[in-house]
């Protein structure tokens, strides 16, 4: 049964005082095309079995990542979690667990959060990190916020091979904060043109490596070209397992650091949730402006070790007007499927997986390439590259999926009437040789 308290006059008083004349007029940001015109078409009524068979039936159109030959990436990676982290996970005190509004009590939460905290640091080449964001496009929207703040500058610079959906959540954010983004044009290649558009009024650089083609980049040179334009340089990541192999971007003189933690612990599913990563040097300016909570060890009145909430400047917990950020929650389950999952892992176990993930993304690139009309546009990469096919790339990977292989992504996809040709392809541990060439006969076959 439905609850729907208010009156016609009770809306009619709301409407007046938001200053619009319907409800409809709430939607105008959302596209006609995304628009229901009347009611779903479904029966009134139906039993519980039959709808248990329609759902059945319309769910196995759908091709599972795991039962066929799966090289999707751009953002979003399948990677093999050992099942000891969904059975941590399942645990009552941590599956159960709510934000700690009392946070001190809740010891052995902020434990997990210190240690993923310390985790994400040591990753990034930061020294200081939060207790995890959203996710990773959330994460550098807060991040280009945050620089604003500290530089008391209005306009940010994005490169454009960064990930399409981490420019337009940091579009979103800016549009009612005040800030201008400019965004490069999208190229596969170097930074160049990102150098040029650093001026006395940018705060910060946003830059990603590797990038949304797959493509590694030095960050060195813009590092050290914004710094000399007193601008910050925002490192973004959508594959946390290249920090296993590559050079961290604190190294490479970042001043901050966002991505998505999704591939350490957490599954695809469906698209989230995810974890977002940030992280930045140790700054009084900058932690001063972190957005989201900070937990922290210390020594109780004994002696002995306990973890406590240093920083939470959300708004839940502040005046609104103070608040650097209204992100209101640390997603905190899938940050501890993060830590379980890098602690079964530690140093070691990660420099291996992230050696199988660059190995065999080289054998995939090396079958692709060998294929008449096919070539692969990266000089350098991790898990990920981009290939340009003689046909459409959107075709292609229709014509791969009734085969039983998923190809990819096409990057028209992320930029709508470019790259039309463009196929972005990844490649993880959980890729076989035979699935490669299982890959590579298909594509041949559908060119």
């Amino acid at each position: 049964m439905r609850y729907l308290p208010h009156t016609d006059t009770d809306r009619k008083d709301m409407l007046d005082a938001i200053g619009v004349a319907s409800i409809d007029d709430l939607f105008v940001d959302v596209p006609e095309v995304g628009r229901l015109d009347g009611l779903i078409d479904l029966p009134k009524k139906q039993g519980e079995l039959q709808v248990e068979r329609a759902m059945s039936a319309m769910s196995s159109k759908n091709v599972s990542a795991s039962s066929v030959p799966f090289f999707v990436g751009a953002g979003a990676y399948k990677h093999h979690i050992p099942s000891t982290v969904d059975h941590l996970i399942q645990r009552s005190e941590f599956l159960t667990a709510y934000t700690p509004y009392q946070p001190e009590i809740s010891q052995g939460t902020l434990q997990t959060l210190f240690e993923f905290q310390t985790q994400v640091a040591q990753l990034t080449g930061m020294d200081v990190a939060n207790a995890s964001m959203y996710d990773g496009s959330t994460a550098c929207a807060e991040a280009v916020m945050m620089a604003a703040r500290v530089t008391r500058r209005m306009k940010a610079v994005m490169a454009g091979n960064v990930h399409p959906h981490y420019v337009e959540a940091s579009k979103t954010l800016a549009k009612y904060s005040d800030v201008e983004i400019e965004v490069t044009e999208p190229r596969l290649g170097g930074l160049e043109t990102l150098i040029n558009a650093i001026d006395d009024e940018t705060a910060c650089v946003v830059v990603q490596t590797p990038d949304v083609f797959g493509q590694l980049h030095d960050l060195r040179a813009i590092s050290e070209a914004a710094h000399a334009k007193g601008a910050l340089v925002i490192a973004a990541f959508t594959e946390v397992v290249s920090l296993g192999l590559i050079e961290a971007p604190g190294a490479m003189g970042a001043d901050i650091a966002v991505g998505e933690g999704q591939s350490i612990g957490v599954g695809l599913n469906f698209g989230g949730p995810y974890v977002g990563l940030f992280a930045c040097k140790d700054d009084r300016r900058f932690i001063r402006q972190m957005p989201g909570r900070l937990a922290g060890e210390t020594v109780d009145a004994d002696g002995r070790r306990g973890f406590v909430l240093t920083l939470s400047t959300r708004e839940q917990h502040i005046r609104r007007d103070k608040a650097t950020s209204n992100i209101c929650t640390n997603a905190g389950l899938c940050a501890l499927a993060f830590t379980i999952h890098m602690t079964l892992l530690g140093e070691k176990g990660l420099k291996q997986m992230a050696v199988i993930n660059h190995e065999t993304a080289c054998s995939l690139a090396d079958a692709l390439d060998a294929i008449d009309g096919v070539e692969v546009l990266n000089d350098a990469f991790f898990n990920e590259f981009a290939v340009r096919l003689p046909k459409n790339a959107n075709e292609v990977v229709d014509a791969l999926a009734k085969v039983g292989v998923l190809a990819g992504v096409p990057a028209s996809r992320l930029f709508p009437g470019q790259f039309e040709d463009v196929l972005l392809v990844a490649a993880t541990e959980i890729n076989t040789d035979e699935d490669i060439a299982i890959f590579d006969k298909a594509l041949r076959s559908v060119l």
